[in-house]
């Protein structure tokens, strides 16, 4: 077991390279709930199951074709059980672990290795300098939503990284926000829920810094998808379909470059803690 985060979105990941140590029998919705309990759990805004992708019994449903060129599988589950399509954050952890764990030659990312995900299968590589970097694919935009916070109203872009998005560009200081509950949305748009980006523009079209509220989670430090969506909308706001974008989080700085196929997220993946559950926790109810 280990403790990592990625710009302090943190995840309690389980390294499973046989499949049997968490089959989906024990890492159920009650023990994520557990694990990722800040004050009688270890604490965790999810956590990633590290399994290969043959273990994972939706994986061929979720991958087609591709499942063959997808060794590992990113099982991802939110704080509150739930299973989630991607994470940009979680995914370069994803490949820390791989490496730190000699699952993994860190020589072997540089090009970039296949994961699988719920999203589809998604390429992720190591940088020189010690971060990483995830191809997340194109941005998709489905409409326009609105968000409903402390009585007003924030109208905002549905965009899909391969889960879904509202990116809302607004002068209000994200400061401000009060985020404890989350916005309310049109369900209608986003039938499974939806992260929310309240997004100040600090330089268009090349900066913004923002908060998210994840479903299944509440306001987090930082999202990886949700920085590749507010990347879109500012670049869109701009009139540019492409460029590179400074992300700023509570967590941290990342950084999405868009272009005419993708989207590339890159930032740093950081291991805080391992060490193993106890028998008295585990038999706890």
């Amino acid at each position: 077991m280990l403790i990592g985060h990625g710009t302090q979105n943190d995840f309690v990941v389980l390294p499973d390279p046989d499949g049997t140590g968490w089959p989906e029998s024990r890492l159920d919705a009650a023990m994520v709930r557990r694990l990722c309990e800040r004050r009688a759990g270890l604490g965790g805004d999810g956590v990633l199951r590290v399994v290969p992708s043959v273990h994972v019994p939706d994986a061929p449903a979720v991958l087609g074709e591709a499942l063959g060129r997808c060794e590992w599988f990113m099982d991802h589950r939110n704080a509150d059980g739930s299973t989630a399509e991607m994470c940009g954050n979680g995914i370069r952890l994803f490949l820390h672990v791989l490496v730190t764990e000699g699952l993994v030659e860190r020589t072997a990312c540089a090009d970039g290795i296949w994961v699988g995900t719920r999203g589809g299968p998604r390429r992720v590589g190591a940088t020189a300098d010690g971060g990483y970097w995830v191809d997340m694919g194109p941005a998709r935009p489905f409409g326009a939503g609105t968000a409903h916070l402390d009585g007003a109203s924030f109208p905002g872009r549905a965009v899909s990284m391969g889960n879904p998005h509202l990116a809302v560009l607004t002068d209000v200081d994200v400061d401000t926000l009060d985020l404890a509950t989350a916005p309310a949305v049109d369900a209608a748009l986003f039938p499974d829920g939806v992260n929310v980006e309240f997004v100040n523009v600090v330089d268009p079209g090349r900066h913004v810094r923002l908060r998210v509220s994840e479903r299944g989670v509440g306001e987090t430090r930082s999202c990886g998808t949700g920085a590749c969506a507010a990347a879109w909308a500012a670049l869109e706001a701009a009139g540019a379909a492409t460029g590179t974008v400074t992300v700023d989080v509570p967590g941290g700085r990342l950084g999405v470059t868009v272009d005419e196929q993708t989207t590339v997220l890159s930032g740093p993946a950081v291991v805080v803690a391992t060490g193993e559950l106890t028998v008295e926790w585990l038999r706890a109810t």
